[in-house]
């Protein structure tokens, strides 16, 4: 059974922060991300022997620099895939301000969803599934996931046992490693981010 499962944020991109990407094609990481990346390869321990990305191009592009790094290959995975953001897709932050759907997506994460797109809930669902087929694959001990802000928030608040509500109280910075450590006592979450943020 998978004993750590390295949840990894794709590093810095143009359009962080002003839009929402979601899954918009040919979103590639800039200067900064390329060397995060390049940072948090140094800081994956225990050293991961499965690599597996979202299928966008800038968790790809994140994956293929841990990849190269460490000698592996990299694998798609779809199941951790980012948020489907519908309608949404695309939309200047600024833009959605004064929005009333908006404004309850951002109040009630898991009531709520994005016109035409994924519910919290059901991204959530779709992550804890396939990290729990991670974990009880006899073939698996350490995995580096590389995805998105919110499927690894979606993630941690589900392990951490927290309401989908408190997704703000929740950082995933670019490049950020959150580490799923499973025992027989359940499981126990590690952050390592300081030092590629920057």
């Amino acid at each position: 059974m998978a004993k750590a499962i390295h949840l990894i944020r794709h590093g810095h991109h143009p359009l962080l922060g002003q839009c929402l990407s979601g899954r918009m094609s040919d979103v590639s990481l800039d200067t900064l991300g390329l060397q995060q990346m390049a940072r948090c390869a140094g800081l994956l321990h225990p050293r991961p022997h499965i690599i597996r990305s979202s299928p966008q191009r800038r968790t790809r592009q994140s994956a293929d620099i841990l990849g190269n790094a460490l000698g592996l290959p990299v694998q798609i995975a779809s199941e951790i895939d980012e948020i489907d953001y519908g309608e949404w897709t695309g939309r200047r932050l600024a833009d959605l301000q004064g929005d009333p759907i908006w404004s309850r997506w951002n109040a009630q994460r898991g009531i709520s969803r994005p016109p035409g797109g994924e519910s919290m809930s059901a991204l959530q669902e779709r992550v804890i599934a396939y990290l729990e087929r991670l974990h009880r694959d006899p073939t698996t001990m350490v995995v580096a996931l590389i995805s998105h802000a919110e499927p690894i928030r979606a993630a941690l608040l589900h392990y951490k046992g927290m309401s989908l509500n408190d997704f703000l109280s929740i950082v995933v910075d670019p490049a950020s490693i959150h580490t799923l450590w499973f025992d027989e006592a359940g499981v126990q979450v590690t952050y390592g981010n300081d030092e590629v943020a920057t």
